[in-house]
């Protein structure tokens, strides 16, 4: 319990101490979207993993898959759920696009073995996807321009 108060205190403190107009501050290339853009998509993707996710479970437990791609699976959960509380907090542009890049090796990685393995999960997270492909080379456009 202590874990999900600390980082309800990392949000907050990432929210409070300007965020927010530290990223207006920042040089934006052409193609970046309006904020409520982000909220909206991730509306539609966050569903659409915890529906893959919940197949992927029960793939498991009829023993149709291995364990090593619930675990792929977890670790780009882990990457991507990590991921606003790095860019919330640290605001460090290099640090924030390492991170945005292994969010979107995981999911390639993840990408690949659910394609061998189940197709409706593959489908589902190619949203997932081609905003991450998106958003990772928003982030690092943004990493160089400033």
């Amino acid at each position: 319990m202590e874990y999900f108060s600390w980082i309800a205190l990392q949000f907050s403190a990432g929210a409070e101490t300007g965020y927010r107009e530290w990223y207006a501050a920042l040089e934006k290339p052409f193609f970046a979207p309006e904020p409520f853009v982000f909220g909206l998509a991730w509306g539609i993707i966050y569903p659409l993993i915890a529906i893959a996710f919940l197949l992927a479970i029960l793939q498991r437990a009829r023993k149709q898959v291995e364990l090593g791609f619930i675990g792929v699976f977890v670790l780009n959960l882990v990457l991507n759920l990590t991921f606003s509380a790095t860019l919330l907090v640290s605001r460090d542009n290099v640090l924030i696009s390492l991170h945005i890049l292994a969010v979107l090796a995981s999911l390639i990685w993840l990408q690949a073995l659910a394609w061998r393995r189940n197709k409706l999960v593959f489908t589902l997270l190619i949203p997932y996807l081609l905003w991450g492909a998106f958003a990772t080379v928003l982030q690092v456009t943004i990493t160089f321009l400033n």
